[in-house]
This record gives C-alpha cells, sequence and structure tokens, in this order.
C-alpha cells in the first residue's frame, strides 16, 4: 500500500516547535515588522521542515479551541467608543461558524493617556489577537519589539510604522475635506474659520486637520484658517479653548469641531450667543445633538461610523487569524454626512449602513 504523504502542519505546531508564540510566527510568516531577523530565520525554516501549509492552518485552528481577543479602548469619548464596542459585540455574536470567539474589553482614561499600562496590566500577550485604538505611536512602540507580541489591529487612527497587521478607521482626510468644503459654501464672504481637534499627535486627528486645511486653500480661499487648537479630550479644556477662541476672534465665521468630543465647546459658543450665527461642523451623532441639527444650530456633523469600524475589526482580525481571506493592511472608511434632511436615518446614533445589514 503506498504511503500517505505527511500531514502539513500549521502555525500553532510551528510555535510548539520553537518555544514561540503564535503570534510571533504569524509575524514571520507575513514579513512584518516586530521580530528580529534571526526569529524570523528561524520560523521560515521550521516551516519547511514542517511542510506548513495556510490552509491547512486555517482549518485546524477552526477545530480548535476559543479564540480570546483583547479589546482596548480609551474611555473618552464614551458616545463614539461605546458605540464602537457595540459594533464589535454585534459581530463576535455573528462569528460562530469557523471558531467560537470570546472578546475581552479594558479601558484606558483617552488616546494617548494610560493604553501602555492598561495593556500591560491585561498582560495583553494572553491573547489570541488585539484590537487597539493607537495614541501615541513612540510611547507604543516598546509593545511592538516583543517577539512574543499577538497580531494586533489598529481602530480609529492607524500607525502603519509600528508593528500592526492592519487598520481600520474612517478616512479622516476626507472628513476634513468635507469640513472645509461644506464652510467655504455657506460662507462665501471673507472670514475666519478654526478648527478643534483632540490630539494632533494621533495620525488620525492630524489628517483631519491636513484635509481641512488642504481643502481650504483649494476651494475656499477666501476663508482664513487660524492656528489648531487641541482639547485633548478633556472636557475643561476644550471649553475653555473655546471661551478663548470666542473672545479673541468677535469675528470668526465659522469651526469645525474634528472630534467628538463637542459639547464643551458648543456650551461656550451657547454662552457666547453664538449658536445659529456662527456656522459649526461637528464630528459623530449623539443624542444631545440632534435637537441642534433640527433647529440648524449645528450646520452638519461628518459620522466616522463607529459601529461599523468595531464591526468589521473584529470580523478583519478573525479572517487573519483563521486564514479565511487575505486581509488588507489599510481599511478606510467613506464618512457619513449628516445634515437636518437625513437625521432620521442616524437617531439612534449608529450607522446607516447598521440599518441595513440587521
Amino acid at each position: 500500500m503506498p504511503r500517505r504523504p505527511a500531514k502539513p502542519n500549521g502555525i500553532r505546531e510551528i510555535a510548539t516547535a520553537l518555544g514561540i508564540s503564535i503570534g510571533t510566527v504569524d509575524r514571520a510568516l507575513h514579513n512584518r515588522s516586530g521580530i528580529s531577523e534571526q526569529t524570523r530565520e528561524r520560523v521560515l525554516r521550521m516551516a519547511k521542515k514542517l511542510n506548513y501549509s495556510p490552509n491547512v492552518a486555517a482549518r485546524h485552528l477552526k477545530l480548535s479551541r476559543t479564540l480570546h481577543f483583547g479589546i482596548f479602548l480609551p474611555e473618552r469619548v464614551a458616545v463614539f467608543f461605546d458605540s464602537m464596542r457595540a459594533g464589535m459585540r454585534l459581530a463576535a455574536e455573528r462569528l460562530t461558524t469557523a471558531a467560537p470567539l470570546e472578546l475581552h474589553f479594558f479601558s484606558f482614561p483617552r488616546l494617548g493617556d494610560g493604553d501602555v499600562e492598561c495593556m500591560e496590566r491585561a498582560r495583553w500577550r494572553q491573547f489570541d489577537g488585539v484590537v487597539l485604538a493607537p495614541g501615541n505611536p513612540s510611547a507604543l512602540s516598546a509593545l511592538f519589539r516583543r517577539d512574543d507580541a499577538p497580531p494586533i489591529l489598529f481602530i480609529g487612527s492607524d500607525a502603519p510604522l509600528l508593528g500592526r497587521i492592519a487598520s481600520v478607521s474612517v478616512d479622516a482626510t476626507v472628513s476634513g475635506n468635507i469640513a472645509a468644503d461644506l464652510l467655504g459654501r455657506v460662507l462665501p464672504e471673507a472670514a475666519k474659520v478654526a478648527m478643534i481637534a483632540g490630539d494632533l499627535r494621533i495620525q488620525d486627528h492630524s489628517e483631519k486637520l491636513r484635509g481641512f486645511s488642504a481643502s481650504l486653500a483649494v476651494h475656499a480661499p477666501h476663508l482664513r484658517l487660524l492656528p489648531p487648537l487641541e482639547s485633548h479630550e478633556d472636557p475643561e479644556q476644550g471649553y475653555q479653548a473655546a471661551r478663548r477662541l470666542f473672545r479673541r476672534h468677535r469675528d470668526l465665521g465659522g469651526i469645525y469641531l474634528g472630534t467628538a468630543n463637542s459639547l464643551p465647546v458648543l456650551r461656550a459658543a451657547d454662552e457666547a450667543k453664538l449658536l445659529g450665527r456662527l456656522k459649526i461642523v461637528t464630528t459623530d451623532i449623539f443624542p444631545e445633538l440632534i435637537p441642534l441639527i433640527e433647529t440648524d444650530r449645528i450646520l452638519c456633523s461628518v459620522h466616522q461610523r463607529p459601529f461599523t469600524q468595531g464591526r468589521m475589526a473584529i470580523e478583519l482580525l478573525y479572517a487573519h487569524l483563521l486564514g479565511l481571506k487575505a486581509v488588507p493592511p489599510v481599511t478606510r472608511l467613506a464618512p457619513h454626512l449628516v445634515l437636518r434632511s437625513n437625521l432620521s436615518l442616524f437617531g439612534d446614533g449608529l450607522d446607516q449602513d447598521t440599518q441595513l445589514t440587521e
């Protein structure tokens, strides 16, 4: 009787043979950063020795244990990240055919503040995969030097020089473009405009500013952009920054709030009796914004679709670990524009396409 060929092995067998983590093997096989060249060579040699096959690895993992994902998101801004968590939970409920999935949620104060400490306390390297909202890339870089790091997917923003497998976010440059385009249309005469961001060290926020300023220069050169302000997602900082802005520039024509943490700025505008006169573009949608859009005290809001971001992040990380499909390194969602005319589509604060896929 002819001898049957040896059964190919998967990622787990390679990791076991070398005494390293699945995440390290994954990085080596997909030529990603975050491991040494020596480790990469060891993995490739062992993969060849064990007759490694990606498809067989996927079939093996499908038949094994429950997958555990560590989810690390900021507490601020809750209206944004709570919607993102809801999208993740929906995805986890639906992803049951290939392998059971369990999500473990952890929170740190705000983007760029306490994320590394939170991950270390949670022993983040124990998880099969990690989803993280990245803050300051320089602070996070130490996490990616470890050979035992599991696959990490970034959400809400990106830091492409770090060794993440992929990122999911709204197209922040387009968000800034939209805000500038709209202000240029409703402010036909020369005027000053301003932008308040969260933290310009974060790629998502800096891309919004870049898109906003570039679009103003091309499509609305009659508008003068003031130096950008940052709230650092702190309500008091945002409120005080807005008060100073309104005192110093009483002829301000419009403002783009590039963060969902807009309520403190809107409170300052209300106290200065600017709501309804100042043309305001906000970010995302939540109950407090609805009456302001309905009564035209806010021009519109640029929705970042956090629910869909959360759902897609879990689906992509799951597909990557199981080898179900090729995962693109960058996924950028088109932002949704919320106006008085289409507000009913977003009244629950979720994404428009959430309604369509339920």
